[in-house]
């Protein structure tokens, strides 16, 4: 199972999102696609997440990919380290808290209109679900770009050592030429056989 967890104020109409979504339906796996619309709330986004899990696995142990965009990846890295999922990091958030505390009060959505209110206690959600330092490094894919105008690519690398990363030179946030990486990512996931670089 993949599950895709998109950053603050995206949506599963990300463009990384809908081009994975359209690449795991293509290889016949779309019934192992998960990419719910998370909840502004950092623990009931976690939540919704491990439900959406239980639900598809039906208490089965489940072999499970996380898949999080920038404040995505920082709930993937949870994820992964609470119950020892596989996590691909594109641009992942390292200190939200921090980062977001810029953005309390309404905040637009990027896709479909609509906004959100962050409140104060999101971030301390936000503190409460942080990982220090990861335990496995061979679980976890980063993919990192030095041009992110959003997040610091060296704290990503410095927060993920000894994980399998691809360091992209230049680019932006939104992994603008993310098409070029999706088979990569999906080989990570289990879902090609494609061999990654």
């Amino acid at each position: 199972m993949i599950l895709y967890l998109h950053g603050f104020r995206s949506s599963p109409k990300s463009f990384k999102a809908q081009l994975l979504a359209a690449r795991v339906a293509e290889l016949g796996r779309a019934h192992e696609w998960r990419c719910p619309m998370l909840p502004v709330s950092p623990l009931e986004a976690v939540a919704l997440a491990e439900a959406q899990v239980a639900a598809a696995s039906s208490g089965a142990a489940a072999d499970v990919t996380v898949i999080g965009s920038s404040l995505g990846g920082y709930l993937a890295t949870h994820l992964a380290e609470k119950h020892g999922w596989r996590a691909v990091l594109l641009n992942p958030a390292v200190l939200p808290q921090r980062d977001l505390s810029a953005y309390l009060g309404e905040q637009p959505l990027w896709h479909g209109g609509g906004s959100i209110v962050v409140e104060p206690h999101h971030l301390e959600e936000l503190r409460v679900l942080g990982v220090g330092s990861i335990t496995r490094p061979d679980r976890y894919y980063l993919i990192a770009a030095t041009g992110d105008e959003v997040l610091d690519y060296r704290e990503m690398l410095a927060h993920y050592p000894g994980v399998e990363t691809k360091l992209i030179q230049g680019s932006d946030h939104a992994i603008s030429e993310f098409a070029g990486y999706v088979d990569d990512v999906l080989a990570f996931c289990g879902l090609t056989p494609a061999a990654r670089v």
